[in-house]
Protein backbone atom coordinates (compact mmCIF):
# COMPACT_ATOMS: atom_id res chain seq x y z
CA UNK A 1 0.00 0.00 0.00
CA UNK A 2 1.25 3.36 -0.79
CA UNK A 3 2.49 5.90 1.97
CA UNK A 4 0.02 8.66 2.04
CA UNK A 5 1.35 12.41 1.36
CA UNK A 6 0.25 15.41 3.04
CA UNK A 7 0.07 19.21 1.88
CA UNK A 8 -0.28 22.16 4.07
CA UNK A 9 -3.35 24.11 3.54
CA UNK A 10 -3.39 27.48 5.47
CA UNK A 11 -6.70 29.18 5.47
CA UNK A 12 -7.26 33.27 6.53
CA UNK A 13 -10.17 35.21 8.87
CA UNK A 14 -10.98 37.62 6.22
CA UNK A 15 -10.96 41.20 7.96
CA UNK A 16 -12.98 44.20 6.99
CA UNK A 17 -10.36 45.89 4.89
CA UNK A 18 -10.11 42.36 2.93
CA UNK A 19 -13.67 41.87 2.18
CA UNK A 20 -14.26 45.09 0.73
CA UNK A 21 -11.44 44.31 -1.94
CA UNK A 22 -12.29 40.87 -2.22
CA UNK A 23 -15.86 41.97 -3.18
CA UNK A 24 -15.27 42.63 -7.21
CA UNK A 25 -15.66 40.23 -10.04
CA UNK A 26 -12.27 40.14 -11.06
CA UNK A 27 -10.53 39.76 -7.78
CA UNK A 28 -12.85 36.90 -6.79
CA UNK A 29 -11.85 35.54 -10.13
CA UNK A 30 -8.24 36.01 -9.20
CA UNK A 31 -8.09 34.74 -5.98
CA UNK A 32 -10.14 31.54 -7.06
CA UNK A 33 -7.66 31.12 -10.35
CA UNK A 34 -4.35 31.65 -8.32
CA UNK A 35 -6.13 28.96 -5.58
CA UNK A 36 -7.30 26.40 -7.81
CA UNK A 37 -4.36 26.47 -10.36
CA UNK A 38 -1.07 27.62 -8.43
CA UNK A 39 1.37 30.92 -9.27
CA UNK A 40 0.96 32.74 -12.70
CA UNK A 41 1.75 35.90 -14.21
CA UNK A 42 -1.06 38.48 -14.82
CA UNK A 43 -0.72 37.86 -18.63
CA UNK A 44 -1.54 34.12 -18.07
CA UNK A 45 -4.36 35.00 -15.43
CA UNK A 46 -5.66 37.78 -18.19
CA UNK A 47 -5.95 35.00 -21.15
CA UNK A 48 -7.38 31.89 -18.50
CA UNK A 49 -10.19 34.50 -17.59
CA UNK A 50 -10.36 36.61 -21.18
CA UNK A 51 -9.92 39.68 -19.63
CA UNK A 52 -6.92 42.06 -20.34
CA UNK A 53 -3.50 42.53 -18.67
CA UNK A 54 -3.57 46.09 -17.23
CA UNK A 55 -6.99 45.26 -15.77
CA UNK A 56 -5.41 42.08 -14.04
CA UNK A 57 -2.17 43.82 -13.25
CA UNK A 58 -4.17 46.44 -11.38
CA UNK A 59 -6.52 44.13 -9.39
CA UNK A 60 -3.85 41.77 -8.50
CA UNK A 61 -1.72 45.11 -6.86
CA UNK A 62 -5.13 45.65 -4.68
CA UNK A 63 -5.37 41.98 -3.84
CA UNK A 64 -2.29 42.29 -2.63
CA UNK A 65 -1.80 45.58 -0.48
CA UNK A 66 -4.65 43.75 1.73
CA UNK A 67 -2.42 40.17 2.14
CA UNK A 68 -4.44 38.14 -0.06
CA UNK A 69 -1.93 37.67 -2.66
CA UNK A 70 1.80 38.23 -2.73
CA UNK A 71 4.24 37.94 -5.67
CA UNK A 72 6.46 34.49 -5.73
CA UNK A 73 9.60 34.89 -5.29
CA UNK A 74 12.28 33.89 -7.38
CA UNK A 75 9.88 33.63 -10.52
CA UNK A 76 9.98 35.87 -14.10
CA UNK A 77 12.34 38.19 -15.77
CA UNK A 78 12.39 41.55 -15.94
CA UNK A 79 9.09 43.31 -15.57
CA UNK A 80 7.57 39.72 -15.61
CA UNK A 81 6.10 38.90 -12.10
CA UNK A 82 4.40 35.44 -10.94
CA UNK A 83 1.60 35.82 -8.06
CA UNK A 84 0.47 33.04 -5.71
CA UNK A 85 -2.88 32.93 -3.64
CA UNK A 86 -1.31 33.66 -0.02
CA UNK A 87 -4.13 31.05 1.41
CA UNK A 88 -5.75 28.13 -0.06
CA UNK A 89 -8.90 29.24 1.74
CA UNK A 90 -10.64 31.92 4.08
CA UNK A 91 -13.53 32.78 5.99
CA UNK A 92 -15.59 34.46 7.77
CA UNK A 93 -18.70 35.00 10.08
CA UNK A 94 -21.01 37.28 8.24
CA UNK A 95 -22.30 38.68 11.68
CA UNK A 96 -18.62 40.14 12.29
CA UNK A 97 -19.74 43.31 10.08
CA UNK A 98 -22.76 43.38 11.35
CA UNK A 99 -21.38 47.04 12.89
CA UNK A 100 -20.19 48.07 9.14
CA UNK A 101 -22.61 48.83 6.75
CA UNK A 102 -20.09 48.77 4.09
CA UNK A 103 -18.55 45.16 5.07
CA UNK A 104 -21.91 44.03 5.24
CA UNK A 105 -22.59 44.99 1.87
CA UNK A 106 -19.79 43.57 0.25
CA UNK A 107 -20.34 40.49 2.02
CA UNK A 108 -23.60 39.92 1.24
CA UNK A 109 -22.51 40.58 -2.74
CA UNK A 110 -20.23 37.79 -2.28
CA UNK A 111 -22.60 35.41 -1.64
CA UNK A 112 -25.07 36.16 -3.85
CA UNK A 113 -21.94 36.11 -6.60
CA UNK A 114 -20.98 32.81 -4.82
CA UNK A 115 -24.58 31.51 -5.37
CA UNK A 116 -24.62 32.42 -9.13
CA UNK A 117 -20.80 30.70 -9.47
CA UNK A 118 -22.37 27.51 -7.68
CA UNK A 119 -25.71 27.61 -9.95
CA UNK A 120 -23.06 27.77 -13.33
CA UNK A 121 -20.62 25.08 -11.98
CA UNK A 122 -23.36 22.82 -11.56
CA UNK A 123 -25.14 23.61 -14.59
CA UNK A 124 -22.02 22.85 -16.55
CA UNK A 125 -21.59 19.40 -14.71
CA UNK A 126 -24.96 18.57 -15.88
CA UNK A 127 -24.53 19.23 -19.70
CA UNK A 128 -20.97 17.59 -19.80
CA UNK A 129 -21.36 14.79 -17.38
CA UNK A 130 -22.51 12.10 -20.65
CA UNK A 131 -18.61 12.70 -21.62
CA UNK A 132 -17.20 10.82 -17.95
CA UNK A 133 -16.50 7.52 -17.21
CA UNK A 134 -19.25 5.76 -15.12
CA UNK A 135 -17.31 5.69 -12.23
CA UNK A 136 -16.98 9.67 -12.38
CA UNK A 137 -20.73 10.14 -12.87
CA UNK A 138 -21.29 7.82 -10.27
CA UNK A 139 -18.71 9.49 -7.75
CA UNK A 140 -20.44 12.69 -8.33
CA UNK A 141 -23.55 13.84 -7.10
CA UNK A 142 -25.88 16.42 -5.47
CA UNK A 143 -28.19 15.71 -2.58
CA UNK A 144 -29.66 17.53 0.46
CA UNK A 145 -31.01 16.49 3.95
CA UNK A 146 -33.53 18.30 5.89
CA UNK A 147 -32.39 18.20 9.69
CA UNK A 148 -34.19 20.13 12.98
CA UNK A 149 -31.40 21.80 15.19
CA UNK A 150 -30.19 24.93 17.10
CA UNK A 151 -27.86 27.55 15.50
CA UNK A 152 -25.16 25.98 18.17
CA UNK A 153 -25.22 22.92 16.52
CA UNK A 154 -25.28 23.81 12.66
CA UNK A 155 -21.85 25.72 13.86
CA UNK A 156 -20.50 22.63 15.34
CA UNK A 157 -21.58 20.64 11.83
CA UNK A 158 -20.13 22.92 9.55
CA UNK A 159 -16.83 23.13 11.28
CA UNK A 160 -16.99 19.31 11.71
CA UNK A 161 -17.63 19.28 7.76
CA UNK A 162 -14.81 21.55 7.13
CA UNK A 163 -12.43 19.65 8.86
CA UNK A 164 -13.29 16.71 6.76
CA UNK A 165 -12.98 18.33 3.65
CA UNK A 166 -9.63 20.09 4.57
CA UNK A 167 -7.92 16.22 5.71
CA UNK A 168 -9.22 14.96 2.07
CA UNK A 169 -7.96 18.10 0.57
CA UNK A 170 -4.56 17.69 2.68
CA UNK A 171 -3.93 14.03 1.59
CA UNK A 172 -2.29 13.16 -1.25
CA UNK A 173 -2.07 8.98 -2.48
CA UNK A 174 1.15 9.03 -5.19
CA UNK A 175 -1.08 5.65 -6.96
CA UNK A 176 -4.76 7.01 -7.12
CA UNK A 177 -5.13 7.07 -10.70
CA UNK A 178 -7.66 9.42 -12.72
CA UNK A 179 -7.63 12.11 -10.50
CA UNK A 180 -9.76 15.39 -11.52
CA UNK A 181 -9.92 18.67 -9.76
CA UNK A 182 -13.24 18.42 -7.60
CA UNK A 183 -15.67 21.52 -7.11
CA UNK A 184 -17.34 20.62 -3.57
CA UNK A 185 -20.06 23.08 -2.97
CA UNK A 186 -21.39 22.54 0.21
CA UNK A 187 -24.34 24.76 1.94
CA UNK A 188 -26.71 24.50 4.96
CA UNK A 189 -29.25 27.24 6.21
CA UNK A 190 -32.05 27.57 7.85
CA UNK A 191 -35.54 26.33 5.70
CA UNK A 192 -37.25 29.23 4.11
CA UNK A 193 -40.82 29.41 2.88
CA UNK A 194 -43.24 26.49 2.52
CA UNK A 195 -42.54 23.55 4.84
CA UNK A 196 -40.40 26.50 7.13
Amino acid sequence: MAEEQTRTTSSARLDHRQIRVLAHPLRMRLLGALRADGPATATTLAGVLDTNTGATSYHLRQLAEVGLVAEEPGRGTGRQRWWRAVHDASSWDPSEYDDDPDTRAAVEWMQVEHVRWVTEQAERWLAERATYSPQWRDAAGMSDAFLVIGAQRLHALNQEIWELILRYRAETLPDETDVKPIHLIYAAFPGTGEGR
